[in-house]
């Protein structure tokens, strides 16, 4: 996947190593259940849920599935997200761990609202 870039989340998918592709997949759809207003997209050659902004990205790596979400997020959620490597708005699932598919649900949920609130009429 390195050096290619990608125009659709579809074209991003078929390039996902085997070993991601179930858990990407789940993340992609669960979190389109939980922001059925989103609309997918690539951003920075990954993944992305668009709704009047940039929700969240995600994206495969060998080790690991990345998921961004903007910092304060990962701020509201940092108890639960101890356990993990991370970075200033970045969170790695290793595949040798169980996905935390509730966790990443309830991060897009609290992301979707945020730009709900905000962008209200």
């Amino acid at each position: 996947m390195k050096g290619r870039k990608f125009t659709t989340v579809d074209d991003y998918f078929k390039e996902i190593p085997k070993a991601a592709l179930e858990r990407m997949a789940t993340i992609r759809k669960e979190l389109k259940t939980v922001a059925p207003l989103a609309s997918e997209a690539i951003s920075y050659n990954m993944p992305a849920l668009k709704y009047k902004g940039v929700l969240v990205y995600y994206a495969a790596y060998e080790k690991h599935i990345g998921f961004y979400a903007i910092p304060n997020t990962h701020e509201h959620f940092a108890k639960e997200l101890a356990g993990y490597k991370q970075g200033k708005g970045s969170v790695q699932f290793p595949h040798d761990r169980p996905l935390p598919i509730e966790l990443i649900k309830r991060m897009m949920a609290y992301r979707y609202q945020q730009q709900l609130e905000a962008n209200k009429s």
